[in-house]
């Protein structure tokens, strides 16, 4: 009779990382209980007491809400337009020539620059949040891919061509499985960096959403509200990172262990 496997082997990386949240805590209340100010740095219980409050009320999933489908919807549209981008600067020596000035540029420009001039160019609307955000992902994602794209095995794109599979069918069963690990990694790597300038996106131009609270919280001092918003939209980010974003990224080098 097989044996089952142990829980620690289900999750190799769970006990660690449980406890070096569990150190983090107990810095955070060490030094919250040395510093002669509570208000300056709160302890923990107090800031998870404000997170309940702002959870009975709804207004965490109202606001929390909001910043989940900006963060969803540019992530979409970064994703979209960075492996299309990738995909033919990789493949097309002429698309990287002329294209990789532009991307070096949009790499080297702050978000904030960016998240400024989307607001005074299309407005205060939801367009231009979004728009901001992505455009401050899309380079990173086409370079990511580009890069994966130029370590394509050829013998398998030759083999594709001798055999006239068509271009789209090519792309499903040769491309896209190779460029699958760099596809995860520039998820999760776009997921931390976009939800991010979202906060900066909504601090500095929303009526609603995480951001906007802070801003709120930010203009009276008030350091518990800010670290109970920020730690609530941390957790939501990491649940997304450790249920859908590192098992596919496991499930997309599978077949590298299955090679070796």
């Amino acid at each position: 009779m097989a044996q089952l496997p142990k829980p620690s082997a289900l999750r190799p990386g769970l006990v660690p990382g449980v406890l070096s949240i569990l150190a983090l805590l107990l810095i955070w209340t060490l030094a919250s209980q040395l510093t002669d100010r509570p208000q300056t740095l709160p302890a923990p219980w107090h800031v998870a007491a404000r997170i309940g409050r702002l959870a009975a009320t709804g207004e965490l999933w109202l606001n929390a809400g909001m910043t989940l489908f900006r963060v969803a919807a540019s992530f979409a549209l970064a994703m979209a337009a960075g492996v299309a981008l990738g995909l033919w600067m990789g493949r097309s020596r002429a698309a990287d020539h002329w294209l990789n000035p532009a991307t070096i540029i949009l790499l080297n420009v702050p978000a904030l620059v960016v998240i400024v001039l989307c607001y005074i160019w299309i407005g205060l609307n939801e367009t231009a949040a979004i728009l901001a955000v992505a455009l401050n992902k899309i380079p990173v994602v086409t370079v990511m891919v580009r890069e994966g794209t130029r370590a394509l095995r050829p013998d398998l794109d030759d083999m594709a061509r001798a055999f006239r599979m068509p271009p789209l069918r090519r792309l499903r069963h040769v491309v896209l499985p190779q460029l699958a690990p760099h596809l995860a990694s520039a998820a999760r790597a776009g997921i931390s960096l976009i939800w991010k300038i979202v906060l900066v996106v909504e601090f500095l131009g929303r009526s609603n959403g995480v951001g906007f609270k802070i801003h709120l919280l930010f203009s009276s001092f008030d350091v518990t509200g800010v670290l109970a918003w920020a730690l609530a939209f941390v957790a939501v980010m990491l649940a997304i990172d450790l249920f859908l974003l590192r098992p596919w990224e496991r499930r997309a080098n599978r077949w590298r262990q299955d090679a070796a």
